[in-house]
């Protein structure tokens, strides 16, 4: 009985060790220097996953984003709203910018702070060319958007007038005027300085519950996002989709050509596969498509047909259009740019159109070697031909047979070929029927 109650004792201080170790709070950070796209969401979302597993104080987003895409925005903020640990967006370092998305983004914080030297704001809703819509459209849009913002300014005590003005006329705020204007709550110059003030302070929770904040002295815990993670944050950039493509299509095509390489082939196919998975996480323009597809079919006729160059201009510029209205995103950071596009398009329709002009050109020439290229040669014969005898064509005897009579010493027309027998033809009588 007395080693059971010990036994009971070890256990109850195990489960009390336990219990104490879980319910240690720290307080996680989470960087997000990027566009606001799928994959940002994926990390962010995943973020506040562990943050609740952690039972953390609290979860910081330090964001510097020019923007991104509306879909994966709001991905971002239901995620933040139905969070058990309350989010804090911080701003940051000086320089750093919380723009279009990423304003939104801010104002759906329990908490929203900003460094010295930041800017947010800027969230007026424009086409994927970045012209200004229609009225109509512009007016269901920007309402959408601005209700959007409004309810949730509403929910966190912020001022949804103030707010609003960033989607209607596209107003930009500096930390200083945020702060003012009942934007944020809070100036931080770094980290220790934004758990300084966020201690002790009270936070209001979507559903209208209080909470209140206990950071003094936990420790600061960076989020870094997995491999998987930051391979797919990779590959929603454009750039790095559109420059895997371009490179991986040349490779494939290389493999195609040249049957065997095996490693073009294979790095291509990887390129290729790695960046429609990129392009897939982005809105996709069909029209940027098509005239992709146009601009490969005009190089290939650049090829075949020699068009002086003027099919593969047209290749060219079908490519470039074709390429810059490719991404259908509001933010002009998402799409490519026109230098980019013009040092891959360029250098890959020249590359392309001189590949296939090679293979092309190497398949109409006549074969040379082997028995095929015997066709067309010429010899002497080394005995009459009546109607076989023997040739020598090439530094080699051969047996050899003809329609007509070849005199010994004559010369001599390959015309055909049947396994190890020449069918030849006397020049003289080729001459003849010539004329």
């Amino acid at each position: 009985m007395k080693a059971l109650g010990q036994l009971s004792i070890i256990v109850a201080l195990l489960i009390v060790l336990a219990s104490s170790t879980t319910a240690r709070a720290d307080v996680l950070e989470l960087k997000i220097e990027d566009q606001i796209t799928p994959a940002s969401a994926e990390v962010i979302t995943s973020a506040i996953a562990r943050a609740e597993r952690e039972g953390a104080s609290c979860l910081i987003i330090t964001l510097n984003t020019p923007g991104g895409l509306d879909t994966s925005m709001r991905e971002i903020i239901s995620r933040m709203d139905s969070s058990r640990v309350p989010i804090v967006v911080y701003v940051a370092p000086s320089g750093a910018r919380a723009a279009s998305a990423g304003f939104i983004i801010l104002i759906a914080a329990d908490v929203a702070a900003m460094a010295p030297g930041t800017a947010t704001g800027a969230a007026h809703p424009v086409l994927a060319d970045g012209r200004e819509m229609d009225k109509t459209m512009s007016e269901k849009v920007v309402n959408d958007a601005a209700a959007f913002l409004r309810s949730h300014a509403e929910k966190r005590g912020r001022d949804p007038q103030t707010a609003e003005s960033a989607i209607r006329e596209s107003k930009s705020f500096s930390e200083s005027e945020a702060l003012a204007k009942h934007l944020i709550e809070i100036i931080a110059h770094d980290e220790m300085d934004l758990l300084s003030q966020l201690d002790g302070r009270t936070v209001t929770r979507v559903d209208g519950s209080q909470l209140v904040l206990h950071v003094a002295g936990e420790k600061l815990l960076a989020i870094t996002p997995t491999i998987r993670q930051r391979l797919l944050m990779a590959l929603a950039d454009p750039r790095i989709a559109f420059i895997l493509f371009a490179i991986g299509a040349l490779c494939v095509y290389f493999e195609f050509q040249h049957p065997g390489a095996i490693i073009p082939g294979v790095a291509g196919t990887i390129s290729v596969v790695l960046a429609l998975y990129g392009f897939h996480m982005l809105p996709i323009n069909l029209t940027g498509v098509v005239l992709i597809l146009v601009a490969i079919g005009l190089f290939v006729l650049e090829a075949k047909v020699g068009g002086f160059g003027v099919l593969g201009l047209g290749g060219i510029v079908a490519a470039v259009v074709g390429s810059l209205i490719l991404i259908d995103v509001p933010n002009p950071e998402l799409r490519l740019p026109l230098k980019l596009v013009l040092a891959v398009v360029i250098p890959f329709g020249v590359i392309f159109t001189f590949i296939l002009r090679l293979a092309i050109r190497a398949r109409r020439s006549k074969v040379t070697t082997g028995t095929s290229g015997m066709i067309g040669l010429t010899g002497r014969a080394q005995t009459a031909i009546a109607p076989e005898g023997t040739v020598f064509i090439r530094g080699e005897l051969w047996r050899a047979r003809s329609q007509t009579t070849v005199p010994r010493g004559e010369n001599v027309r390959v015309t055909g070929i049947d396994g190890l027998t020449l069918d030849v033809k006397a020049e003289n009588d080729e001459a003849s029927t010539s004329s």
